[in-house]
């Protein structure tokens, strides 16, 4: 029986002039978190580590700064320009998994929130992959401090929501589908502790902070009396620990790498000599050849004398005010056809499903003033419901007539997720029309993914609810019923592709 030969990364070397070796295999199954402070060497152990991990496995990096970009050109990595938008984001990071290319997210340019945003929708498109491409992907997200913060901050609690819930499930749950998970940050205590506590490899750089060199000392195992020696650390050399780097701590210096950053520290450099016959007043007070002249403001006349000033007053005549055209009134049937208009006119966009519900509540009252829909506008949760009834085709005159059977409907969505209740308004529109049940791609689109093994998961969640029944007929195909009002869907091939049109796509 043959053993397969392991691939060990050449980090650099040990204290006792050894090589510093990584199981990338070992390195695969039980993540890795490294701290540094700024200057520690941080970014240059990811850089030797992608280096010399890149002939042996796909690779993407998570890169706030736009340092890593010039991993391309002598590696092979494709750059993703992150503000591409959210739904672009998603369906390339699924294209990556497929293809099994090594790319660089460039959030270079984007304010916090943005990033935030972009690294939640692209790590969800990797950790969405169907099974079949669960392939070994090393994940590197380099400050990650900011996509997982252990407090709230100035950034909006969605985004903070979104983009923690996606670094989640990238350490807690992103090893059965293939995702190692290196994490890096300048501060351990602005880091989510469960996101943290998820890695079993350890590289410590040098820290300065009490209740960072504290919390460092806790994951390696060290006595609180032994973290002072964080503060001694050299630049690029770290405390190294974990399965895939060394059963007891180890003090590690990173070998040198063969590419390197955009943006390089700042050096000391000396001052310029002046000239012969130059004078520093000169210099900066006389403008140069190229240069627009400045000019001072010039001063305002004296002030009239008050009296003056009251007496032409007087003798003006006021001006007659503008003529504004009234806004007109709309009756209470007109105001709500407007309303379902601009709620149709928001779902026509092919990018609605996939834009956050803030962004299309803010689009909705635009359209809102457009139209002068005069009245209190929809508030936030009223625009959501009134969102989902419409995208499930249902007219809200129907729904909320005299012992309609969709006022049963709509309290048992009430009873689900708010982001599920489109979707399961839009399966029991299907069965009351009798229209065959969507496939799984539809789904996936209806809830604002690419996914269809999400799909099934969302479908599965439902039907534990007790919202839903799911059953297959002879061929496989399924049939969806929504108890209670006893409506079926006809039966529907979950495999088939999604739908093309409108029409259909509303699941």
């Amino acid at each position: 029986m043959t053993s397969t030969a392991k691939v060990s990364i050449d980090l650099g070397a040990r204290a006792d002039g050894g090589v510093a070796a990584l199981d990338l295999e070992e390195l695969l199954a039980t993540r890795l978190l490294v701290q540094g402070n700024s200057g520690s060497g941080k970014s240059h152990l990811l850089r030797r580590l992608l280096e010399q991990s890149a002939p042996w496995v796909q690779q993407a990096v998570i890169d706030p700064e736009g340092d890593f970009v010039t991993l391309a050109e002598r590696y092979g990595h494709v750059v993703v320009d992150a503000r591409r938008g959210v739904a672009d984001l998603t369906r390339i990071a699924a294209r990556t998994r497929q293809h099994r290319v090594s790319v660089v997210l460039d959030l270079e340019g984007l304010d916090a929130e943005q990033q935030m945003h972009a690294a939640a929708a692209f790590l969800g498109g990797l950790f969405d992959a169907e099974r079949d491409q669960w392939y070994p992907l090393l994940v590197v997200v380099d400050e990650a401090q900011l996509f997982a913060p252990a407090a709230a901050g100035e950034v909006s609690d969605e985004a903070r929501k979104a983009s923690l819930g996606a670094m989640t499930n990238l350490m807690c749950r992103g090893r059965k589908r293939g995702l190692a998970g290196v994490i890096a940050t300048q501060r351990l205590a602005k880091l989510a502790k469960n996101v943290a506590a998820e890695a079993s490899n350890f590289l410590m750089g040098r820290t300065f902070l009490d209740i960072d060199m504290a919390r460092a000392a806790d994951l390696i195992g060290m006595e609180r009396r032994q973290a002072e020696m964080f503060r001694d650390l050299p630049s690029g050399n770290f405390v190294a620990l974990g399965p895939a780097l060394a059963r007891r701590p180890l003090s590690v210096r990173i070998g040198p790498v063969e590419t390197a950053a955009r943006s390089v520290s700042p050096k000391l450099l000396p001052l310029p000599e002046p000239a012969a016959g130059e004078d520093a007043h000169d210099l900066i007070f006389t403008p140069g050849v190229d240069e627009a002249r400045y000019e001072a403001p010039r001063r305002p006349p004296p002030a009239p004398p008050t009296a003056d000033v009251l007496a032409r007053l007087a003798r003006s005549a006021p001006p007659a005010p503008p003529s504004v055209e009234p806004t007109p009134s709309l009756s209470p049937e007109q105001r709500q056809t407007a309303i379902d208009a601009a709620l149709r006119e928001i779902l026509a966009d092919s990018d609605a499903n996939f834009r956050t519900i803030t962004v299309l509540y803010q689009d909705f009252l635009v359209r809102c003033r457009i139209r002068r829909i005069g009245g209190e506008p929809l508030s936030l949760p009223a625009f959501r419901r009134r969102l989902a009834v419409a995208h499930a085709g249902i007219e809200l005159a129907e729904a909320e007539a005299e012992n309609s059977p969709w006022a049963e409907v709509l309290a048992m969505a009430g009873a689900l997720p708010e982001d599920m209740q489109g979707v399961f308004l839009s399966l029991a529109r299907a069965a009351f029309d009798r229209r065959p049940c969507p496939s799984d791609a539809d789904v996936a689109n209806a809830y604002g993914t690419s996914s269809p093994g999400r799909a099934r998961r969302l479908l599965a969640y439902m039907e534990e609810r007790q919202a839903i029944v799911c059953r297959l007929d002879a061929r496989g195909w399924r049939i969806v019923a929504i108890p209670g009002v006893a409506w079926e869907t006809g039966p529907g091939d979950p495999a088939a592709a999604g739908a093309t049109t409108p029409e259909a796509s509303s699941v």
